[in-house]
């Protein structure tokens, strides 16, 4: 296998004109500092990690600095890796006070939990060394309610998934969405492919999205039959997603049924792109 890609996304969420350039920006800085781990041979894993970790970082996205507040006021955060090579999830659901939750979800992979919430989430991190943080400033602008993620595949053939988010704003305090869960809101496997969602996590999380996905990957569907398939399912329900995937030969897929859904793409035979919508990247597509 010499082939690599990297997709990722930001959230599907209205975007106001006023927060559109710093988008984009933000979503060219993680995909170049993930391309640059692929394409110097490094692991899939360590590519999702380090564009999450940029996006966490970035206040425009609902992740990390970026985070909603719930109705308490507290910043509560999720976030989830899974490794396509071995089927390890790693993932910590309504953490506080790490700068980095994406990181701590990848400590997690390798230990016995899948899933560790609240304060024996923030337990683990302490133990584990990770960077604790102050809780998130305010976040202004339009209601937060959306995700950041990230799939991957590597030089050696495997494939890796991630999500993070701060939640809704004005949630229940301990409101979990689809992000942490496998089969919802992400999945990947090396000898199918790998997926992530961003959208009302509740409609997602009873579609179980990204098995859907998987599941239509493994019959042979192309992945982004299998993403739109998906997105009417959730639409059908009453909700909003947006959803990117690879296959396991690199194959790209993504589609959204909200006004936007910010993506980047990077592979080898192509300079990296971002787009705020499908529609935008068909526009750029039909004037090439």
């Amino acid at each position: 296998m010499s082939r690599w890609a990297l997709v990722l996304h930001g959230g599907q969420r209205e975007i106001p004109p006023e927060e559109r350039e710093a988008t984009r920006t933000g979503c060219a800085a993680a995909l170049a500092v993930g391309a640059a781990v692929l394409r110097r041979g490094g692991s899939a894993l360590e590519a999702v990690e380090a564009v999450l970790r940029v996006l966490e970082d970035d206040p425009v996205f609902n992740a990390g600095r970026g985070s909603a507040r719930n109705a308490d006021g507290e910043v509560e955060m999720d976030a989830a890796m899974m490794d396509g090579a071995t089927l390890d999830v790693g993932a910590v659901a309504a953490i506080r006070g790490v700068r980095h939750p994406v990181s701590v979800a990848r400590r997690m992979l390798r230990a016995e939990p899948v899933l560790l919430v609240a304060e024996g989430a923030r337990r683990f991190a302490e133990r584990q060394g990770a960077e604790l943080a102050a809780p998130a400033a305010p976040a202004g602008g339009t209601p937060r309610q959306d995700t950041v993620g990230c799939v991957a595949l590597d030089i050696e053939g495997h494939l890796a998934a991630a999500t993070s988010t701060g939640g809704l704003d004005g949630s229940h305090a301990g409101r979990v969405g689809d992000s942490p869960m496998p089969g919802c809101g992400l999945y990947a496997e090396d000898a199918v492919g790998a997926v992530a969602f961003s959208g009302t996590g509740e409609h997602i999380a009873r579609a179980m999205l990204a098995a859907r996905v998987m599941t239509a990957l493994e019959a042979g569907t192309p992945p982004e039959a299998a993403m739109q398939a998906a997105i009417r399912r959730v639409e059908a329900l009453g909700g909003e997603a947006g959803g990117i995937v690879l296959d396991r030969a690199g194959r790209i897929g993504w589609t959204h049924n909200g006004q936007n859904f910010a993506v980047g793409l990077a592979t080898p035979e192509a300079p990296p792109r971002v787009h705020l919508s499908k529609d935008e990247e068909e526009g750029a597509l039909a004037n090439a």
